[in-house]
């Protein structure tokens, strides 16, 4: 895809100065994907790639470590096991997280810490607040790729009523009968007796009993370990299952070009961000692909007219913004992802402007050109030895 490309050039050029890529995904399986597919195009023109995750132990783990310290290995892709302190890299010089969304602040600093303040690339089909909040603020460059990948087919979004639930079955058998796969997705694993929450569980039992006896199912949920979950994901790849149901625990996946169904139950306890990642599951081929949002029967009209907003826009961006309104953009040098930040400037639709013109106005101060020397470096002392600084040092792993 657009993103990978992007991965595999900017790595292909911190390689040629001498430097070493990690490379993290949130999931062994993404990570496993990655790892096949750069290996697939870098491997064959003598780039050393490798992969490390939790499930990599003994002999072939003690391996990768040593060759990696020794400067022999150019790209190592792996997941959270990236953060270990045995993984020591030679010369870090380019960090690249993909769906960065799933990993903390502090997380992301300490891969950085490995290195000599490395370059860092993040990569999210759908940037969460505090993201887009920092891109806005300076703090982050940003490339958009607004093309979808060629022969990619279209992702039709509905927004349909609990009363209509049998059209959708319909529209599940029909694509499935066809040969193509549905996913199911529930805001829950199992059903809570306190919330009117419906569960992956349930809905499992009542899919795979009452409502399509003919098709394999399978279920999936964060509860799962990685063996079964990968397992699993990989068996649906292969066709084995028709239908996958699962919690948002699919919202980091693999690509699988033969799924064109996605069914959201109670689509309104979804954050905008997160159906648009989920959604992102679907449309991987060829084919026609079906994002159905299921809103409760007591969906208020706010809610509702938030869920049209994916009705209107597959733009990451724009549906980003949306989550930076209703969700606030979290502190910009701190740990909270989300919430209205403690600091002036609240309404950033409003101040966009006003943001821009500091970031110019900052850059010019650094280089000298809004007062004297002695003044600047006055100002950016005290500005070292200030807490906003050691948050920001925090951030960017020291």
């Amino acid at each position: 895809s657009g993103k990978t490309i992007v991965a595999l050039v900017a790595s292909a050029h911190a390689i040629e100065r001498g430097g070493q890529v990690a490379f993290m995904a949130p999931t062994e399986i993404l990570a496993r994907q990655h790892y096949e597919n750069v290996r697939k195009i870098l491997g064959g023109i003598g780039v050393n790639v490798e992969f490390i995750s939790g499930a990599v132990k003994g002999r072939q783990r003690e391996n990768v470590l040593r060759d990696l310290a020794d400067g022999k290995i150019d790209i190592l892709i792996g997941t959270h096991a990236l953060f270990s302190p045995d993984v020591i890299l030679n010369n870090l010089s380019l960090v690249i997280i993909d769906e960065q969304q799933k990993f903390g602040v502090i997380q992301r600093g300490l891969l950085r810490a490995k290195g000599k303040n490395p370059d860092c690339i993040v990569m999210s089909a759908t940037p969460i607040p505090r993201t887009l909040a920092m891109t806005i603020y300076g703090d982050l460059d940003v490339s958009i790729i607004d093309e979808m990948p060629p022969r990619r087919g279209e992702v039709e979004t509905h927004i349909v009523k609990q009363a209509r639930m049998d059209d959708v079955y319909r529209l599940v058998r029909r694509e499935v009968e066809a040969g193509h796969q549905a996913y199911f997705v529930y805001p829950m694993i199992e059903e809570n007796s306190e919330l009117d929450i419906k569960s992956a569980t349930d809905g499992y039992v009542m899919l795979s009993r009452e409502v399509f006896p003919e098709f394999n199912i399978a279920l999936l949920h964060g509860r799962m370990s990685d063996e079964e979950k990968n397992r699993i994901m990989l068996d649906f790849k292969a066709g084995k299952y028709q239908i996958l149901v699962a919690t948002t625990v699919l919202e980091v996946g693999i690509d699988i070009p033969n799924a064109t169904v996605m069914v959201i139950e109670q689509a309104e306890r979804f954050g905008l961000s997160t159906i648009h990642q989920l959604r992102g599951r679907i449309g991987r081929g060829a084919s026609r692909s079906y994002c159905i949002l299921i809103p409760d029967k007591s969906t208020g009209r706010e809610q509702f007219e938030r869920l049209m907003i994916l009705k209107k826009t597959s733009d990451g961006f724009k549906i980003a913004e949306w989550d930076l309104k209703l969700r606030g953009p979290g502190e910009l040098m701190g740990k909270r992802q989300s919430g209205v930040p403690s600091f002036i400037i609240k309404d950033m639709d409003i101040n966009t402007k006003l943001i821009y013109r500091a970031q110019k106005d900052a850059r010019r101060f650094i280089m000298g050109e809004l007062c004297s020397e002695v003044e600047r470096d006055h100002y950016l002392e005290k500005f070292v030895n200030s807490e906003e600084y050691m948050r920001a040092k925090i951030y960017y792993g020291g």
